[in-house]
Order: C-alpha cells, then structure tokens, then sequence
C-alpha cells in the first residue's frame, strides 16, 4: 500500500510570472505593452506579500504553425529569473519548466549554478520534455528521443549541479568528466521538479524528482495522478519526500465589476480559501495560482488581497 501523504499546518502558493510568456491562450491583453519594470514590480509584490516562487517558462522559437495559439513572446528563463533575483530577497526563483534536453547539462547546470548562486540559494529547477518538435530539429536534438533524454539529463544535472568541482557522468547521451565549474550552487542540492501530467512524466517525477508540477490536470484527476506518484516511488524504492504541486483554477479575489469568465474562481476570500483547501486535503503540497486582471495594478492588488485575506485561511483543517 503506498504511503499516505502527511498533514500539512500551511499551503504554500506561487506562481507563473506573466509578460514573460504570452500565449494567446492564457495572457491578459495589457501584457503586449507591459515593460521590465512592470515585471520587477509584480517580483517585488510576490516576495513582499509571501510567495513562495516565481516561475518562467522556457522556449527558444515558436514555428509559424503555432504561433496563433502559443505567440513568439517567450523570454528566456535565466536571464529573467537572474534579473528578479536582484530585486526580490525571499521568494524562490523557478524554471516550469526548462526544457533541458535541448542542450547540453555542462550548459545548463553552468546557467542555473550562476543562478542559484546569485540569488543565494533560491533556484527550484523545473524541467519538462518539451512538446515544440521544430525547436528541436533546428538544434540537432532527436525530437522523439527526448523522453530518455530527458531521463538521462536529469541523472546528469544531478552530477552538475552537485557539490563537486568536477562533476562526472557517463551515460548513453551525455559523457563528461574533468572540467571544473565554478561557481558551486549556494544550495547542497538543488530541488528537481518535473512537469507534465503523462504517465511518462509521472513516472519521471516519481522515480528521478523532488517534487512533481502537473499540467492541466482537473480537480477530480489529481487524486489518482498523486495516489499513482507515490505507488511508483514506493515501488522504486524512492524514500525521499516528494513535493506534489497543483495549478488551481483561475483566481479572483473579490466580486468582479467586469466578466472574469465562467472558469475563473471568484468570490469572497474565505469561500476561495474554502475551495482551495481541497488541495491540500488529496495530498496536494503547494498551489500555483493566476489572477485575472486588466493592468500590471490590478494584478498587484489582486497579489496582496489574496496573501492578506485567503492564504491566511489555507491551513489544513
């Protein structure tokens, strides 16, 4: 029988930073015009106000077949995350995800050690396979391949991202050892998070993760996408704690003046708190939250009204 998930006093919340991507299918339509400064204030919001991370998703280029839907506005992970690092003191800084495959582990490790060492030990590193098959072609990666290659880059950051000046691995993709990198992350180890909600991707976080970062799973899947989780670490002998998170629905705090969409979760604070908790009662460890808004000051009030009025509410019964 697979292990039951222990009581939590609290329900950590963070969230996908916008502006940095702009997908038609989710982006606000002030985001087209917002500027730097808009970002670092809404960095500065989420770490005052208790976040507990900021995320930046990763894409190289956008082919002209999905640009429609997914937009060519994808700022790179690093430098974006290495900019709020300057700003922001707390709030921890994470990739979700980085699709690692598409370059070496020396590369990347070389990028996110700098990072996390900036930033004073505040990197999670969120990795996914990546679903874009001509941002793979035009670097040489086998698109179909990126599954074990995934698997394997995993094994190898782990190896460069560790303590050692020299770290070593050898393996059927990647073979390195001898070459020194310095600086060292701040963190002994820095926490791997998988995305995605296939059973390749379950499997992944289960065997090889820190913690597991579903995407687009409803409410009423997530209970047996966790139960699955935790029977296959337990089956593969994993006995390190795993952090389960969630994407909850679309949030606003308060009763809209302006129609927010039928999907979006609105209402009085302690009745989102209410819902919210639900998370956290199917074993679910942190919550990824996304506000409706019509400007970056909107979005800021909707931050700080949701760190003062719901997160107080989010213990577990």
């Amino acid at each position: 029988m697979a292990p039951q998930a222990p009581k939590r006093s609290s329900l950590p919340y963070g969230m996908q930073l916008p502006i940095q991507s702009q997908s038609r299918l989710y982006a606000e339509p002030w985001e087209a015009a917002a500027t730097p400064l808009d970002l670092r204030e809404i960095a500065r919001t989420a770490d005052e106000t208790g976040f507990a991370y900021l995320a930046s998703c990763d894409h190289i280029a956008i082919p002209r077949r999905l640009a429609d839907g997914m937009g060519t506005t994808w700022y790179d992970p690093v430098a974006t995350l290495a900019h709020l690092a300057a700003v922001t003191e707390n709030v921890r800084l994470m990739s979700h995800v980085a699709i690692v495959g598409l370059r070496h582990p020396l590369v990347t490790a070389k990028q996110y050690a700098t990072l996390d060492h900036l930033s004073g030990g505040r990197l999670i590193l969120g990795v996914g396979a990546g679903h874009v098959q001509e941002e793979f072609e035009v670097l040489g990666v086998d698109f179909e391949r990126r599954g074990p290659l995934l698997d394997e880059a995993i094994d190898a950051l782990r190896a460069a991202l560790g303590a050692e000046e020299y770290p070593e691995h050898h393996g059927d993709f990647y073979d390195f050892g001898g070459l020194g990198q310095r600086p060292r992350p701040a963190q002994p180890r820095v926490p791997v998070w998988v995305g995605g909600s296939s059973p390749a991707a379950v499997r992944r976080a289960a065997t090889r993760a820190d913690g597991w970062l579903p995407q687009g799973d409803p409410r009423d899947k997530l209970p047996a996408q966790i139960a699955r989780l935790r029977r296959l670490r337990e089956e593969a002998g994993n006995e390190e704690p795993v952090t389960v998170g969630a994407i909850t629905e679309v949030l606003y705090v308060g009763e809209p003046s302006w129609p927010v969409g039928r999907r979006t979760l609105h209402g009085k604070p302690d009745a989102l708190a209410e819902s919210l908790r639900a998370y956290a009662a199917m074993g679910v460890d942190q919550i990824q939250v996304r506000f409706r808004s019509r400007s970056r000051a909107e979005l800021t009030d909707q931050m700080r009204a949701f760190a003062a009025e719901v997160a107080p509410h989010l213990a577990h019964p």
